[in-house]
């Protein structure tokens, strides 16, 4: 899943429901590894959210002021494009900011040349040197802290090279990258797909490696556990992933039928990170463009990454805001932190204003985390939403929902 799924895995972060009991001390113990390998980590290396649909859905303008959830800061960087007042970035994890503020750095004292090494290629042989003298200058005092002790992350030539094999999702990815390894047909198949140029290319290639790549990347369910959690999917996730679907390898059967044989993959940047470690100058996020990068290196001063979460982030910062984008995190707060969601919701609708857009995906397809007196002062414009889930080149959410904010 995504971002904090973007912590749909950290109790922290405030949000609530009312249909759903209170975790029982067995469902505590099973997600025992989720919070052991997500303790002080850096969980999302990239936003695993396609901003491209979000920014159909949004309608993102000039006077726009938007609280979202950092992730990796990727799409608080792709909504730049459409030049809003303000994008303040919220996340639990100080990590996350951490690495939104070394990209907001980067542009500001470096070339697009070298930045798109950094962070489109993921390594630089002389990162080091580039970070003491340009870089950490420019980082807030807890982002040095952390990148003082990491810059291994973008040294070349180390067994994990490169920032997409590192974080926990990064460790993932490596690791399914190494066992997909091991069958060589399984590996020179993934990457002639990855060059399909055709539907018709692109639809027999798929089909043809189907079984084999869902059997190497899914393994027992055993396995499965340990694969979830390393990429942000908690329990409760994880339970709505068996009711949805039966199962998860039904689950990522299905998400991958959408996005391997109904959306072109020569421009989905997604697949292509976590099968190869590296965007490729053509098929790489907006934010890494060429193109974009003198407009948002003019503007990386209305991001403003806090450390925190959206409830206390709004009792500090009252405002009517124009735009939320919560991610998924509302499935674990549904299942795990019932009694703080009514305070967020709240919080949210009394920051915001007629027309304010709401925009959150879920395990589920059926929006079970909204409360009632959401629905009141809310619509839901699913004619938007349903559009763009159908052009989404994650397609790992069953659910995406657009609110907007009537009265």
């Amino acid at each position: 899943m995504s971002q904090s799924t973007t912590f749909s895995n950290d109790p922290s972060l405030l949000f609530p429901p009312t249909a759903y009991p209170p975790r029982r001390k067995s469902e505590i113990l099973k997600d025992w590894l989720f919070e052991k390998i997500h303790g002080n980590k850096l969980v999302y290396n990239t936003c695993w959210e396609d901003p491209r649909c979000d920014r159909a859905m949004l309608s993102i303008d000039k006077d726009s002021e938007i609280v979202m959830i950092t992730s990796a800061g990727d799409n608080a960087l792709d909504y730049l494009l459409d030049q809003p007042e303000s994008v303040h970035c919220i996340d639990v994890n100080p990590r996350q900011n951490a690495l939104l503020d070394l990209k907001l750095a980067a542009y500001t004292s470096l070339s697009w040349p070298v930045f798109f090494k950094i962070f489109g290629e993921g390594c630089l042989p002389d990162f080091a040197a580039v970070y003491t003298l340009h870089l950490r200058p420019r980082l807030q005092t807890a982002s040095q802290q952390y990148w003082d002790r990491q810059q291994h992350y973008f040294q070349p030539g180390r067994k994990r090279e490169g920032l997409y094999f590192h974080g926990s999702s990064g460790l993932f990815a490596w690791l399914a990258g190494r066992f997909m390894a091991l069958d060589g047909q399984l590996r020179k198949d993934i990457d002639d797909l990855l060059e399909s140029r055709t539907m018709e290319e692109q639809q027999i290639r798929y089909r043809r490696l189907e079984p084999r790549l869902l059997s190497r990347l899914l393994g027992s369910r055993s396995r499965q556990k340990v694969s979830l959690s390393m990429v942000g999917v908690p329990l409760s996730q994880r339970q709505f992933i068996e009711e949805e679907s039966g199962g998860l390898r039904n689950y990522v059967r299905d998400a991958f039928r959408h996005i391997f044989l109904e959306l072109p993959i020569h421009e989905n940047y997604f697949y292509r990170l976590y099968l190869k470690g590296r965007y490729s100058k053509d098929c790489c996020p907006g934010y890494l463009k060429e193109e974009n990068f003198e407009l948002l290196k003019s503007r990386t001063k209305c991001i403003r990454p806090h450390t925190t979460t959206v409830a206390d982030f709004l009792k500090k910062n009252p405002k009517a805001y124009s735009h939320f984008v919560l991610l998924d995190h509302q499935d674990w707060l549904a299942a795990n932190a019932p009694a703080a969601l009514a305070e967020e919701w709240r919080l949210i609708l009394a920051n915001s204003r007629p027309g304010t857009r709401i925009l959150l995906r879920s395990a589920t397809s059926r929006p079970e985390t909204v409360p009632d007196f959401v629905r009141q002062r809310t619509r839901f414009r699913n004619d938007l939403s349903n559009v763009q889930a159908k052009l989404d080149r994650v397609g790992t959410y069953a659910g995406t929902f657009l609110l907007e904010v009537i009265k």
